[in-house]
């Protein structure tokens, strides 16, 4: 009877009561302990309770091995003495064996023969809670505790907060820490840590500036939770009271301190910190030289990130993420060939490709639009049998879809089972970047249906999809959705996409009425947005006026400039066009050449307007004088009132024949087979003459071109694009 007494009182303590419902996969999961470039930063992990010889003299357990060969030897003793069990449920908890340490600790519960749980097994299980992410049977335990009056030295109070603070309960954390005695800097650590976890930055400040035991793990969770929580500011002044405070740093400092001058672009503040790393003789530390190559990469200094790679590879070998973050740094820095190639020798040394680095490499072929390396980074996942998790799924994904091949980014996305908000996101930006509004928008449906919250860069690619298709009142329905339904605030990317879709709509008094109505007028991008779309629609009157604004707001870039040249152009107003290209001489704003380039057999071929650089120049210039004769005589008539020089008739034919998207497509048709499609990228945004003899080039040629210009895709096939001339 005693025996079943003892295991009836096991099951009420470590099981949920009948009525609550089992919780959920998800809170199941640890949430306190976040992660800075890789490391935890938080309390969790310098700031955890202290560890406790059991006082039993048994080895921790670590590994399976080591725990079944321990678990044999207490099986087969007769007497289980109390540091027996100790030493099996403390085993299992520094050994990360939770669940096995919770059923140890049922199993001493249950055993009528076992002596009543001390404070060392009792922190033990409070830490297989807190590893296990459940609060239910640790909030048992704690107030199994409080019954019986255990006394709660300040290592098990820490305990307590802990898998408190872990499971995500940050105010019964909070409420548990003031109901303690005794305080010690863990202690403090841990509820700062939770009050950060929880949202309650003011608060966490608070209590920082309220504990007398402030020591460098302090320091580094108020840093870190700062800069998680986006206020890099606040962060950046504490780490300089840090400094004046004269606590010395570690090496969660460095990683923190790194990340923080990224964030805030503070190249200078980043080399400072590097000289202390050197003073601080923690150059070879894989951790703080991990931060440090990732800060440099950030600030785009990467032959700085390069030097430290080489040499500490040199120290340590191979480590994965120190590749990862090279190859990630190529990529946020535009230089996506070299990424590719550093790629490769990453795999000629024997270093595993794992998803994360795969991710970047993708997005490297996104960016230059190579669809064939793209391919093979899929096919190279495949082979490695990695699964295609939502980061890496919309990193192929965009991959094809930046590179023109939208069937491809459709299926990759119809094979992932579990999508998440990024990956749905992805989808519907690369319909919205082809210009198809419908299909966009019915992803988004698709993506409700699920369940699936959209987040603000969701509804910034809904509402360019609509802008981009025309689809004005859609539009309007989405944006006040966004408000009154998803509950997210409009911010600068919102207002403009409404601003470009009434634009481009021709709906210009509507565009200026919105800009002034939402007080947006101090920004600059929806008056170059407005620009432009007076461009297309003739509007002489509000592209002065935006142009008025720019001036006001010292925004006024090449583009802008350009802009309004060319509508002067246009309307015969030369004299105001070289007025206001002399006005850019001036002011040493030099207008971005045109520049279209093609991939072929893994190489880059880039052409500008008249470019005679090649070495099959003579052939290429022939077939275009050619083809173009041909386009006429299907009705092609080229659009010669778009030329911005006052020069004659003939030579403004002769000046749009030779702009470099046609010369990349000539160059296309004459080095690869008849009726493969072709790739063409450009950087500025292509003129209307193009597009539409394009159109007459992918009939005659029997090609299908598809066309990347700064902003979306033109899918043009049999003579019509995939943008129905609204773009």
């Amino acid at each position: 009877m005693a025996r079943a007494a003892r295991k009836a009182a096991a099951a009420a303590l470590l099981s949920p009561p009948l009525s609550s419902s089992s919780p959920s996969s998800a809170a199941l999961q640890p949430r306190a302990g976040r992660y800075l470039l890789g490391r935890n930063t938080g309390a969790a992990s310098s700031g955890a309770p202290q560890e406790r010889a059991s006082g039993c003299g048994q080895p921790c357990l670590v590994g399976a091995r080591g725990f079944h060969d321990a678990r044999r030897a207490f099986d087969g003793t007769s007497t289980r003495s109390l540091p027996a069990w100790t030493a099996i449920i403390s085993g299992c908890a520094r050994g990360g064996r939770h669940a096995d340490g919770m059923r140890a600790f049922a199993e001493m519960l249950g055993d009528g023969g076992a002596p009543a749980p001390n404070a060392f097994v009792l922190a033990g299980v409070l830490r297989c809670c807190a590893g296990l992410g459940d609060v239910e049977p640790g909030r048992r335990v704690h107030g199994w505790m409080l019954r019986r009056g255990v006394r709660q030295d300040v290592v098990l109070c820490n305990a307590v907060l802990d898998m408190y603070a872990k499971c995500g309960h940050h105010d019964r954390a909070r409420r548990a820490f003031w109901a303690m005695a005794d305080k010690d800097a863990v202690s403090w650590n841990i509820v700062l840590s939770a009050c950060l976890q929880g949202g309650d930055v003011l608060g966490a400040v608070r209590l920082f500036d309220e504990s007398p035991l402030r020591d460098t793990t302090s320091w580094n969770t108020i840093i870190s939770g700062l800069v998680r929580n986006g206020c890099a500011a606040e962060a950046l002044d504490r780490l300089r009271q840090m400094v004046r405070a004269g606590v010395v740093f570690n090496h969660y400092t460095y990683s923190t301190a790194f990340s923080l001058a990224s964030m805030l672009s503070l190249l200078g503040l980043g080399r400072q910190l590097h000289g202390r790393v050197v003073m601080a003789a923690l150059e070879d530390d894989a951790f703080v030289c991990c931060s440090l190559m990732d800060m440099y990469c950030k600030c785009g200094e990467m032959e700085a990130a390069l030097s430290i790679f080489d040499r500490w590879s040199w120290f340590t070998g191979d480590v994965k993420f120190a590749w990862s973050t090279m190859v990630a740094g190529y990529v946020q820095n535009g230089r996506e060939e070299e990424a590719l190639e550093f790629f490769r020798r990453m795999l000629r040394e024997g270093v595993p490709a794992e998803q994360f680095i795969l991710t970047s490499v993708a997005a490297a072929c996104a960016n230059a639009g190579m669809v064939e390396q793209g391919r093979q980074v899929h096919g190279f996942v495949e082979k490695l049998g990695h699964a295609f998790d939502a980061p890496l799924a919309s990193a192929i994904v965009d991959m094809y879809s930046k590179c023109g091949s939208l069937e491809d980014a459709c299926r990759m996305f119809d094979r992932v089972q579990a999508k998440n908000v990024a990956l749905w996101t992805t989808m519907l930006c690369s319909y919205a970047s082809y210009g198809q509004g419908r299909m966009a928008l019915e992803i988004f449906n698709r993506m409700n249906a699920e369940k699936i919250t959209p987040n603000e860069i969701t509804l910034v690619a809904v509402l360019s999809a609509c802008s981009h298709s025309g689809l004005v009142g859609e539009g309007d329905h989405y944006f006040k959705l966004m408000q009154e339904e998803y509950g997210i605030v409009p911010s600068t990317e919102h207002y403009n996409c409404m601003v470009d879709l009434y634009g481009r709509a021709g709906l210009l008094d509507k565009a200026k009425n919105f800009i002034e109505e939402n007080n947006i007028s101090h920004e600059a991008i929806v008056w170059k947005t407005l620009l432009s779309a007076c461009r297309l629609h003739k509007h002489m009157e509000y592209a002065k006026l935006a142009s008025e604004k720019l001036g006001q707001l010292e925004q006024c870039d090449d583009g802008s400039y350009v802009l309004m040249s060319n509508m002067y152009a246009t309307n015969n107003k030369w004299l105001d066009s070289f007025k206001l290209r002399s006005s850019m001489w001036k002011r040493k704003v030099r207008k971005q050449p045109g520049q279209s380039w093609i991939h072929l057999k893994n190489a880059v071929y880039t052409f500008v307007a008249g470019d005679m650089s090649h070495p099959r120049s003579t052939e290429i210039y022939a077939y275009l004088e050619k083809l173009m004769e041909r386009l006429k005589e299907m009705g092609y008539t080229s659009r010669i009132d778009l030329v911005v020089h006052d020069v004659e008739e003939e030579q403004r034919e002769t000046a749009l024949k030779f702009h470099s998207e046609k010369i990349a497509i000539a160059f296309g048709i004459i080095s690869t087979p008849v009726g493969m499609p072709l790739r063409i990228f450009k950087n500025l945004r292509f003129c209307e003459d193009c597009h539409e003899a394009i159109k007459f080039i992918s009939r005659a040629a029997d090609r299908e071109i598809v066309v990347r210009d700064l902003y979306r895709f033109h899918h043009f096939k049999s003579g019509s694009c995939s943008c129905e001339d609204f773009w």
